[in-house]
Order: structure tokens, then C-alpha cells, then sequence
């Protein structure tokens, strides 16, 4: 049986840039940058005092307000982002077609706020002081569960919990149910909001974080020689995924075409990726074997990209040994060193960035590259976006657990 063509039709996002994906693309393009000392809390004992914090999300202009109380931050901006996308793709379907689309949205760790703010009220007033909405407002599905609820969307339902891999496996899972027939459209990507005191103060304790507090907008550096570690972000990255002769009919706008995924395990280490890049080399590779393409074909990678110091020079290595003397050629770059590292939604955003990129032939720079690190010797794409056309490109996402994916994309031809 032929395999199904999978196009996106619809981007939404919603990060430290700003709120909808207009406003993002065109930041990213400006090279800004959404690093900040943290508001949400008093972080001054913390080592890391700077975040990517979505400002001015006002989650009435999303949701009824009766319902908001019902739900953790992360849940609010998978269903601003899903909104954004949705109305983007122009998508509509009749309740005969529902069972037919999907959602599946994840996030590396679901409502920590709630988890938080519900333990303090437990300990100042006792169980009775336990909304009957807590467990609903932080399980990591729920995100998926209220997107699907929001638009009537009855067929295929779930939420990965892969740590940094988590957007891009939703999408990846979501393109293959496609492809097998099992939905026409899906819902999907990533969403994140764990800017708390145990959020920053758990990935401060295992040193992982940058300190550069005095410079927040230069703290995100992947590649560069002088990075010490990533900076958190949040929000949440949805795309509207759709087999082709659907979305033809229908008259969306395709954006790219996905053709490829692959998933590995390093089985090495809980935190480090493995010290060859053996975990990363294979996730590339399968995603290029599942889209049909040679190495040659790659044009564009996103990159994982952290500005921690083992991910930026094991990553590097594993694209100069995939990809041999194309690596050279081929244009690499980290959009994290403008919004931060955004976790679980790293992968939704990554993807839909990957998509813009090459619908609009423009490659995202890399910021903050200003000492480059002899180990990490590619073409970041440095300090400034470039103008280049993109027929196929890869977005890459590893996480903690060694538990990797890769995303293929490719220009839409008809």
C-alpha cells in the first residue's frame, strides 16, 4: 500500500518573542530575543535568575473564564497555540469528519505550577484547601484532552512525555497515523510552562543552567565557546498537520511537507547525550531513510542546540559524521538562543519554525555567536537570517534519558 502524503497547513505559536506566529516569525527573523530576568518569582538565591517568560498572555482572550481555574498555565497556551494554528490552517469539518482528526500534544512535565501552588495551600489549610480540579489542571494529556474538546476533534488522542524530544515525537507520531490512514488531520505539537521555583531550582541543581544573570540576552549562545548552559523558555508550538488530498481539497495553504522520522534511545546516561553521538547520528539517519534522501539533499538542519556544552559539540559531531563533506554545505542553526530552551515544546515550536523557513525561503539565525567554539566548526547561520531557498530540512530534538527525534521536511511541489 502507497504511503500517504502529509503536508502542514497550519503554525501556532506562542513564545518568549511574543504571542501568535506572525509576531514570532517576524522576531525571529529580526534576530530578537526573549531572555529576561524571572518575574514569576523571587529567583535572586537561584545561580540562574534570567528565563524566557511569555509576557503579556492574557489566557481570557482564549479561554471562558469560568474554565481557566480548571487548567495549569501549560494547558492555556496549548490551546491559545492550537487556536493560532487552527485558524491559520482555516480549518473546518463537519461532525461526520470528527472522528477523523486528532490531537496529540505533549509536555516533558506537565502542571508543575499546579503542583506547587496546590502544595502550599495543602500545607497552609489542609486537604480541604484541594480544588477538585487539581489532578485535571497538571496531568500532562490534558492538553490534548481540552484542544480536542475545543474544536470537536474525535479521532486519534494522546500526549508523549519525551523530555525535550516531546513536540517533535507528537508530530512525528501524528504524521505516521496519517500516513497509515488512521486520521485525515491532526492537532499537534508541544507546550511548556515550568518557570517555578522547582522548576529553576531542579535544573539549577544539576548545573545546567546558564549564570550569565548580567547579560540575559547574550546568555543563550549555542555554539559558541563561552555558553555555560541553556536558558528556560515556555509556550507551546501547534501545527495543523493534513493528508494532501484533504488539504488540496479543502484549498489550504501548504507550508511544507513532512517525509521523514526517526526516533532513537542513546541508552547511555539519564542527563548527557552519548559522548559519540551515536543516539544523535542514528535519529538523523532514520529520518532521512524514511523520507527517501541521501545527506546530499539536506539543506537546513534546526538544531537541538542548547548552549550546554556537551548537546552543541555532540551535536556538531554527529552531523559532521552523518553527513560527511556536505556537513560543510549545510546550513545549521539554533532558534533557542532567542527564545530559550522551551522543553516539551521545544520540538512543536522547532517544527513549525522548520516549516515558515521553508515556505518562506529564509533560514532563522543563530544568535549570540560571537566566539565560536573550535569543536563546533558548521555554518550556524550566525547573527543574522539569511535569504536561501530550502527543499528539505531537518529538525532535530534530544532529551533527557537519551530519547531522541528527528523530523523531515520538504518543499512543497505538487
Amino acid at each position: 500500500m502507497e504511503k500517504r502524503r502529509v503536508v502542514i497547513t497550519g503554525v501556532g505559536l506562542l513564545s518568549p518573542l511574543g504571542i501568535g506566529t506572525k509576531t514570532n516569525w517576524e522576531a525571529i527573523l529580526a534576530g530578537k530575543n526573549g531572555i529576561g530576568p524571572i518575574t514569576r518569582f523571587d529567583a535572586h538565591e537561584y545561580p540562574c535568575r534570567i528565563a524566557g517568560e511569555v509576557r503579556g498572555f492574557n489566557p481570557s482572550d482564549f479561554i471562558d473564564k469560568r474554565e481557566i481555574k480548571k487548567m495549569d498555565i501549560f494547558i492555556q497556551y496549548a490551546i491559545a497555540a492550537a487556536q493560532f494554528a487552527v485558524e491559520d490552517a482555516r480549518l473546518t469539518f463537519s461532525p461526520s469528519e470528527a472522528d477523523r482528526v486528532g490531537v496529540i500534544i505533549g509536555s516533558g512535565i506537565g502542571g508543575l505550577n499546579a503542583i506547587e501552588n496546590t502544595h502550599k495551600a495543602l500545607l497552609e489549610g489542609g486537604p480541604r484547601k484541594i480544588s477538585p480540579f487539581f489532578i485535571p489542571s497538571l496531568i500532562v494529556n490534558l492538553a490534548a484532552g481540552h484542544v480536542s474538546i475545543r474544536f470537536g476533534a474525535k479521532g486519534p488522542n494522546s500526549a508523549p512525555a519525551t523530555a525535550c524530544s516531546t513536540g517533535s515525537h507528537a508530530i512525528g507520531d501524528s504524521f505516521k497515523i496519517i500516513q497509515r490512514g488512521d486520521a485525515d488531520v491532526m492537532i499537534t505539537g508541544g507546550t511548556e510552562s515550568v518557570i517555578s521555583p522547582l522548576g529553576i531550582g531542579g535544573f539549577c541543581s544539576m548545573k545546567a543552567m546558564s549564570t550569565r544573570n548580567d547579560e540575559p540576552q547574550k546568555a543563550s549562545c549555542p555554539f559558541d565557546a563561552k555558553r555555560d548552559g541553556f536558558i528556560m523558555g515556555e509556550g507551546a508550538g501547534i501545527v495543523v498537520i493534513e493528508e494532501l488530498g484533504y488539504a488540496i481539497r479543502r484549498g489550504a495553504t501548504i507550508y511544507a511537507e513532512i517525509v521523514g522520522y526517526g526516533m532513537t534511545a542513546d541508552a547511555y546516561h539519564i542527563t548527557a547525550p552519548s559522548e559519540d553521538g551515536e543516539g544523535a547520528m542514528r535519529v538523523m539517519q532514520l529520518a532521512m531513510r524514511d523520507g527517501g534522501i541521501a545527506p546530499s539533499d539536506v539543506d537546513y538542519i534546526n538544531a537541538h542546540g542548547t548552549s550546554t556544552l556537551y548537546n552543541d559539540k555532540t551535536e556538531t559531531m554527529a552531523i559532521k559524521k552523518v553527513f560527511g563533506d556536505h556537513a560543510k554545505r549545510v546550513a545549521v542553526s539554533s532558534t533557542k538562543s532567542m527564545t530559550g530552551h522551551l522543553l516539551g515544546a521545544a520540538g512543536g515550536i522547532e517544527a513549525g519554525i522548520s516549516a515558515l523557513s521553508i515556505h518562506n525561503s529564509y533560514l532563522p539565525p543563530t544568535m549570540n555567536l560571537e566566539n565560536p567554539d573550535p569543536n563546533c566548526d558548521l555554518d550556524y547561520v550566525p547573527n543574522a537570517c539569511r535569504k536561501s531557498a530550502v527543499r528539505y530540512a531537518l529538525s532535530n530534538s534530544f532529551g533527557f534519558g537519551g530519547t531522541n527525534a528527528c523530523l523531515l521536511f520538504k518543499k512543497y511541489e505538487g
